[in-house]
């Protein structure tokens, strides 16, 4: 019963996101054999805020950037 965890930044579209699940459970049933309805997967919105690399958060990067 495989689990697969995404973490994505906030804002994708349902549609993307369906595809992104369909894609994953192809793979995991090619890779494991495993049937894909014991395949689990879960996909978590993370806001600009709460995300950070090189400790700054990608919505003050993302500011700096923009100039504002």
């Amino acid at each position: 019963m495989p689990l697969i965890e995404v973490s994505l930044l906030a804002g994708r579209s349902p549609e993307l996101k369906q595809k992104l699940i369909e894609k994953l459970t192809e793979a995991t049933v090619e890779a494991l054999g495993s049937k894909p309805e014991s395949i689990s997967v879960i996909l978590r919105d993370v806001q600009p805020h709460d995300w950070a690399k090189g400790g700054i958060t990608l919505g003050e990067r993302k500011k700096s950037q923009s100039g504002g």
